[in-house]
């Protein structure tokens, strides 16, 4: 939250950019003073006239909380700290230019496109902005078009009613499915699995216990949700909702949606996995039951960081 401020000494009017940012249960007060007398600028200029002075001082101050963990999240030195910062500018950006809503209609639109293509959508990602701007398309596929709109409508309740238990992730998986059709031309099913399955080499959470599983899992965010790094948490939920695997299909779309949650909710700008990573997405989560942690989190990261880069291409140009 940034404001500007005035104190009046020895009758005379003084101004001060202030910025306050919380993180990880620690505060961060950032105060540049203006000037005195009259006022020229706005709040949104000064962010926009020191953007990388601004975001390095909050950078600094979240290293400390980054650095105790960034071995663990990459080979690279210097891809944890990347991430960090280019969020962090996203989100100074985003109020220097009052373009929230624009930023977060170009991640919609690039998210459905790609989560959708993921598990099998060939429609373009053209027809996925029209259908975001226009409500609909000719496209052919009446399926896939109903799958984009059914996407943009769980991508808000998933920002507006979202909670972290059993119901709200069923709700999100029936708006995600609601009247589509799997590729055995069958309706998706509603609820949970009913039968035991396996995905690429190894088997998921017995259909018996995925309540149980659940529920461990959501005791396991809530426990931790206030002294485990952002990242890692998003991450970690993100993997052990895939190995419970709760649905018969749609367990990507749903636990990319969730990992998002977890990020926006920590202060971050929520980040895509690309069709064309799709392999390595998948292979980066096979080999995480080995014990290759490492090799998972450095994946997510540098889509993050695609991801990031994306977004912040898209607000220089606005």
């Amino acid at each position: 939250m940034s404001y500007l401020e005035k104190k009046k000494i020895n009758k005379k009017t003084h101004f001060y950019f202030v910025k306050k940012v919380s993180y990880m249960g620690k505060s961060l007060i950032i105060k540049k003073y203006l000037g005195s007398g009259s006022l020229e600028i706005s709040k949104e200029k000064y962010i926009l006239d020191h953007l990388d002075e601004l975001s390095n001082e909050e950078y600094l101050f979240r290293c400390q909380f980054l650095d105790k963990i960034k071995n663990k999240l990459s080979y690279s030195q210097l891809l944890p700290g990347q991430t960090e910062l280019k969020t962090i500018k996203i989100k100074n950006y985003s109020e220097g230019k009052r373009c929230e809503k624009l930023i977060d209609a170009e991640f919609a639109a690039e998210f459905i496109f790609n989560s959708n293509n993921i598990e099998g959508s060939k429609i373009p990602p053209n027809k996925v902005r029209e259908i975001i701007e226009k409500g609909n398309t000719q496209y052919e596929n009446k399926n896939e078009v109903k799958e984009v709109k059914n996407s943009i409508i769980a991508y808000e309740y998933l920002k507006k009613r979202f909670k972290f238990n059993i119901s709200s992730i069923k709700r999100l998986y029936h708006l995600l499915t609601k009247d589509l059709v799997m590729e055995n031309k069958l309706l998706y099913p509603k609820g949970f699995k009913k039968i035991d399955n396996v995905v690429g080499n190894s088997a998921t959470t017995p259909f018996k216990k995925i309540e149980l599983e659940l529920h461990n899992l959501l005791k396991w965010y809530h426990e931790n949700k206030k002294k485990m790094h952002p990242l890692l948490l998003a991450f970690e939920f993100h993997k052990k909702y895939e190995f419970i695997h709760p649905f018969l299909d749609g367990n990507g779309r749903t636990g990319r949606l969730i990992m998002n949650k977890i990020l926006i909710s920590k202060g971050y700008s929520p980040i895509i996995v690309y069709k064309e990573n799709k392999a390595s997405y998948f292979n980066a989560l096979e080999k995480s039951r080995e014990g290759k942690l490492k090799n998972y989190y450095q994946f997510l990261l540098k889509q993050a960081n695609k991801t990031y880069d994306s977004l912040l291409e898209f607000i220089k140009k606005y």
